[in-house]
């Protein structure tokens, strides 16, 4: 059975790595994170991205060969536990352990309110996670693209997940939909299917479905690209207010309405595969 003690000890309930964690803030700034709790529990973008990936899981977690209720999960990256929080009260899937890691001790602070004290919280380095063959499921959720070492990153979650073990990967998609808030998120790219495609290659994983999803998104994401601010002509205070502004929750009959449109693209996105979207899904193995 694999120790957590040998790499971790834990203090006020966070598992911290006995040789430091660095969280890289110019990677994802820690600043946003008392918007990101409530974006988790409300906004119309979130609550669409767990629909569209809990039916994935529901579809894909079979391929381990073990029932939920014997797998261990954990979620990378996790910021304020957003994902695992809803998953451990969707009532679909029951697993033996549920986790979340990130850098950021502020973030896993944060956590806690989400996820509550019976969920594990690790502070991790994606570079250095020090872990083998200790997940079943592993969940990278909008993380990579901040990251520049984007192949080193999976390669560590390999090594981390057990034989068969399975990865869900999102990601901002297609460089079509580059826009200015890419860039004040601090963005190193958007990824194609064909990028995950290369990116499974190189790390040594298997990818078994690409999904786009979010179509019904692109239009306004497109019109955002074409007539929004340039980021160059704002000063740092009005980038950090304007980025704060586009990512608050919507009003309350927008957010309705966004979500009942986006409610559609699950599971009809993972049956028929939308053409484009402004995110994709991968899933991704590690084969024995």
């Amino acid at each position: 059975m694999y120790n957590d003690s040998d790499i971790f000890e834990i203090k006020n309930g966070v598992s911290l790595r006995r040789t430091g964690v660095v969280h890289r803030n110019e990677e994802y700034s820690d600043h946003y994170f008392h918007i990101l709790m409530e974006m988790q529990r409300e906004h119309f973008w979130y609550l669409g991205r767990n629909r569209f990936l809990l039916a994935a899981l529901k579809k894909h977690v079979a391929r381990i060969g073990r029932p939920p209720d014997n797998l261990c999960a954990i979620d990378l990256g996790a910021g304020c536990g957003g994902w695992i929080a809803h998953l451990a009260t969707s009532n679909t899937l029951r697993f033996k352990e549920l986790a979340v890691g990130d850098s950021s001790l502020k973030a896993l602070q944060f956590a806690e309110r989400a996820v509550g004290p019976a969920i594990s919280r690790f502070q991790v380095d994606l570079l250095d996670l020090g872990w083998e063959n200790r997940w079943d499921v592993v969940f990278l959720l909008d993380v990579l693209e901040h990251i520049p070492e984007d192949v080193e990153v999976l390669r560590q979650v390999r090594e981390c997940l057990a034989p068969n073990g399975l990865l869900f990967l999102t990601t901002p998609a297609l460089k079509f939909f580059w826009t200015y808030n890419d860039e004040l998120a601090g963005h190193q790219r958007r990824y194609s299917a064909g990028d995950l495609q290369a990116l499974a290659q190189q790390s040594g994983l298997k990818l078994l479905t690409s999904k786009y999803f979010f179509f019904f998104l692109s239009p306004l994401l497109y019109i955002s690209r074409l007539f929004g601010p340039k980021t160059q002509s704002l000063s740092p205070e009005q980038a950090r207010k304007h980025l704060e502004r586009t990512h608050e929750v919507p009003a309350k009959p927008v957010n309705a309405m966004l979500r009942a449109i986006f409610s559609m693209e699950t599971p009809l996105g993972l049956l028929i595969p939308f053409p484009w979207g402004t995110s994709v899904l991968g899933v991704f193995q590690k084969e024995k």
